[in-house]
């Protein structure tokens, strides 16, 4: 990983109790911001990333340099008008961006973490984040919003805080995550302690790196983000730079190269232990336990709008899942909206340049919004 010192962050000084039992406290939780908070702080949308996201939503993350992962929604003009709200985004903990995670050096040992870092919860990730609304002082938030594991803590967020956000834009997301889903990040996770270099998680301080695993595990990942027509629309069964097949276990099709690039990129922007962490907390959400298995005793205690959105070619959280959401919703007469946009670009869609989606989002988030 880069060099991680000039990000912003703060230390949250007072103690955090995690769902695994433990307690953590002083630690960092780094963030960006995007546009200016108004007088009467009323303006402040928080956004959640996804699984491999980070604190830099939009404009050049200074440490990959490369496009931040929501630069089509986000920014001046666009859905999130960074000329009208004040966009808050962080890293959450368990991250490999500058908050509290794996790599977080041991100030006791002076050693990376490693597994030694506490199993966390989507539940801890919220928890966390809400200090930034202590930090900035901010009252009450405009909007909360944010898509996949973002869309989870969204979720997380209103059931915590039923009072602290106006708003409340779930994207592609869940309310517990699937048998299905929990199959594919174990694959993922398998993939990496498999690789001799992962080191039971101490392979920094042996300055190793399971970057086989880890790209494998992107790999896997990314084909669920995708859908069977973009796929085929894009790659079909084309060969890479070449007239016929070379009989070999050479990237002989399009799809196979760009695979391994996917996962070749990826190594060099993420922790290996961070995907473990991350994806078990994805894993282990599911917000109707607490409530006996109703999802409407979550959102009971709240008044915030919701407008839930889903792809119709998103198989990975499919739009049923989404009105799941919305009939908890409707159930206790919770004020929802919901829409299911047609995308052939799968689950992947919230992320790209999806006009219906980045239309629909701008209106709704700019009717909403009352100066």
């Amino acid at each position: 990983m880069n060099d991680l010192t000039e990000i912003k962050k703060i230390i949250v000084k007072k103690p955090l109790k995690l769902d695994c039992g433990q307690e953590i406290s002083n630690f960092p939780l780094a963030y960006e911001t995007y546009g200016k908070l108004n007088e009467n702080k009323d303006n402040a949308i928080l956004v959640f990333h996804a699984l491999t996201g980070d604190q830099f939503a939009s404009g050049i993350n200074p440490i990959t340099k490369k496009d931040g992962w929501w630069k089509h929604a986000l920014g001046p003009g666009k859905a999130f008008d960074t000329e009208k709200f004040f966009v808050i985004s962080a890293n959450v903990i368990g991250g490999c961006m500058g908050s509290y995670g794996p790599s977080t050096i041991n100030e006791i040992t002076n050693k990376p973490l490693g597994t030694d870092f506490p199993v966390i919860t989507i539940n801890d990730m919220v928890n966390a984040q809400y200090n930034l609304l202590d930090f900035f002082k901010i009252e009450t938030l405009f909007a909360v919003a944010g898509g996949s594991m973002g869309g989870m803590q969204v979720l997380q967020f209103v059931s915590n805080f039923p009072y602290k956000a106006k708003v409340a834009v779930p994207i592609a997301c869940t309310s517990s995550h699937s048998a299905q889903n929990i199959a594919l990040n174990e694959l993922g996770r398998q993939s990496i302690m498999a690789d001799i270099n992962w080191q039971n998680g101490s392979y920094r301080e042996r300055e190793k790196s399971p970057d086989k695993g880890l790209a494998v595990a992107r790999m896997a990942a990314h084909i669920t983000y995708l859908s069977k027509k973009g796929l085929q629309e894009k790659f079909g069964r084309k060969l890479q730079e070449r007239d016929d097949l070379k009989f070999s276990f050479d990237a002989d099709f399009q799809i196979e190269s760009y695979l391994r690039h996917q996962g070749a990129a990826f190594v060099d922007r993420f922790d290996a232990n961070s995907y473990l962490y991350i994806t078990r907390a994805m894993d282990y959400f599911d917000l109707t336990k607490k409530f006996d298995g109703n999802l409407s005793k979550a959102f009971a205690n709240s008044k915030t709008k919701f407008f839930v959105i889903s792809f119709t070619s998103d198989w990975l959280y499919p739009t049923s899942e989404s009105r799941d959401i919305v009939i908890a919703l409707n159930a206790i007469g919770a004020n929802v909206g919901f829409v299911e946009i047609k995308s052939d670009k799968g689950h992947d869609s919230f992320l790209l340049d999806v006009p219906d989606f980045l239309g629909t989002l701008k209106n709704y988030l700019s009717s909403t919004y009352k100066k």
